[in-house]
């Protein structure tokens, strides 16, 4: 069964905290229609604080994606992988994995916070939309509204 994957990530400072900015960072999409790509490939999406919030799209091969993905028993088995161990906000308990039947697709959202090591330059905050189908799909799935909407967001301060 075919698998699609899109992952959207904003990044921003402090400097996009409040304001204009904000508003921008926060009116930036999490969803984007798909390009034409081979089965193994995931649309990745990126919106930086220093380009405007603009996005730039890539394809990555999927297994490089911080994504666990497992087909068993005519099911898709969806959770991201939390690379950034380091990061806040801390995450002692997380939502269960996501079992997608053909047809249905997931968002799942998480948000991280940086800092320097010598807390010598400001925060840094990542926000990751992943976005996975299971079966095919249109070009324009990831704008409508998901099967199962996991928000695993929490307080960055």
């Amino acid at each position: 069964m075919e698998i699609v994957v899109q992952w959207v990530r904003t990044s921003w400072t402090k400097r996009s905290r409040g304001g204009e900015a904000a508003a921008r960072r926060n009116a930036a999409p999490v969803g984007f229609s798909l390009p034409s790509m081979a089965p193994s490939f995931a649309h990745v999406v990126r919106m930086h604080e220093r380009d405007g919030f603009a996005p730039f799209d890539a394809q990555e091969d999927v297994r490089g994606i911080s994504l666990q993905l497992r087909e068993t028993d005519g099911r898709l088995r969806v959770q991201p992988r939390l690379d950034p161990l380091f990061a806040m906000p801390p995450r002692p308990r997380r939502p269960p994995a996501v079992r997608l039947a053909p047809g249905q697709w997931v968002r799942w959202q998480l948000n991280y916070r940086f800092s320097s090591a010598a807390g010598m330059q400001d925060w840094s905050y990542w926000w990751d939309t992943f976005n996975v189908a299971y079966g095919p799909v249109e070009a324009q799935v990831f704008l409508s509204q998901p099967t199962v909407h996991v928000d695993e967001r929490g307080p960055l301060r």
